[in-house]
């Protein structure tokens, strides 16, 4: 079966900054691939090859068999972008918004208004479709740019850290709606500062640093590299932290205290046992105890190994609209 994306070596050089040193990729029909890495890592110079806006200095890379330099008119049929900021016109209603990207894409006007209406409510816009986009709160026109990005029908669907700026509760309703599409077999290329945000999407996670791979997995399995499970005790006594540390100490000795609990590295269901055993001999009350797998957060940066580097790579300071102009584009990449 053909890859919905499918990218070997790609490299990018910027004059004397490598922005991408060989980079893999795979990403299959109804699959979201998470690509994380610090600021100026390379991860939007990999979006903008992909997306037909700038050229490899080596590798290849293919949408659906079509290679993204030869075939790039055609690959832009076939995919969408949403940037990190809404590319909305924001005088006009949400209907006319999605209405001029369908007659863009050449739709007739019958047809470019029933995908509107169709797209406005699958995102739960049809109450605002016409009031001006400027009325829309941030989620809502983060949810109208994403349903512009498919007006067209693409496989393949670049996030390019889509949730920026947006509260809780919109970023949750974003979730639902890439969840939702990667259900009816788009293909989602996620990139995202937001760790919580892979751990909650991506199939598959692809971090990258300095241009190159550093990591790969699911997310589970990259947090299996940073080692055991961490055991955390809160006494039901604040005051009593420091006793309670002591008590530990004999069964535990790398315990610490942090944030009012007694934190220990590398734990395990038998340590717990003890560590309990431990702090009611000393008459001490706890409030809640358990061990607790690392955190994404934790395994990226164990990953990284350290503080990530100023960002050198040009292409991730293009702006969301330059971004966009991909899936407007008929003609080959500069």
């Amino acid at each position: 079966m053909t890859e919905a994306l499918l990218a070997e070596g790609l490299a990018k050089r910027f004059g004397e900054v490598t922005a991408l040193a060989g980079i893999d990729m795979q990403l299959r029909s109804g699959q979201i691939l998470g690509l994380l890495g610090p600021n100026g890592s390379g991860k939007t110079t990999a979006v903008r090859i992909l997306a037909t806006l700038a050229r490899p200095d080596g590798g290849r890379a293919l949408i659906h068999g079509y290679d993204v330099v030869k075939d790039a008119a055609r690959v832009r049929q076939l995919i969408a972008l949403t940037g990190q900021y809404a590319a909305v016109d924001e005088n006009l209603t949400g209907t006319e918004n999605l209405v001029l990207i369908a007659r863009l894409l050449e739709m007739g006007r019958a047809e470019s208004k029933r995908r509107a209406a169709e797209l406005l409510e699958t995102f739960g816009l049809t109450e605002a479709a016409r009031r001006t986009a400027r009325t829309y709160s941030g989620g809502m026109r983060r949810r109208l740019d994403l349903a512009a990005s498919l007006v067209g029908r693409p496989r393949v669907l670049f996030l390019d850290e889509p949730t920026t700026g947006l509260d809780p509760k919109s970023r949750f309703e974003l979730w639902q709606a890439v969840r939702r599409l990667a259900s009816e077999g788009t293909a989602v290329l996620l990139t995202t500062q937001y760790l919580e945000e892979a751990d909650q999407l991506a199939d598959e996670l692809l971090v990258i640093n300095k241009g190159r791979e550093a990591a790969r997995g699911t997310a589970e399995a990259l947090k299996d590299q940073v080692g055991d499970r961490t055991l955390v005790v809160r006494p039901s006594r604040p005051e009593e932290l420091a006793a309670a540390a002591a008590a530990a100490r004999p069964v535990a000795p790398g315990v610490v205290e942090e944030d009012g609990t007694l934190v220990i590295r590398s734990a395990d269901g038998a340590l717990l046992s003890a560590v309990l055993n431990r702090l009611a001999d000393a008459g001490l009350e706890v409030d809640e105890a358990g061990l607790r797998r690392p955190s994404l957060d934790e395994a990226f940066l164990s990953i990284l190994g350290g503080p990530a580097e100023e960002a050198t790579d040009d292409a991730d300071e293009r702006t969301a609209a330059d971004l966009a102009a991909a899936t407007n584009s008929k003609e080959p990449a500069a």
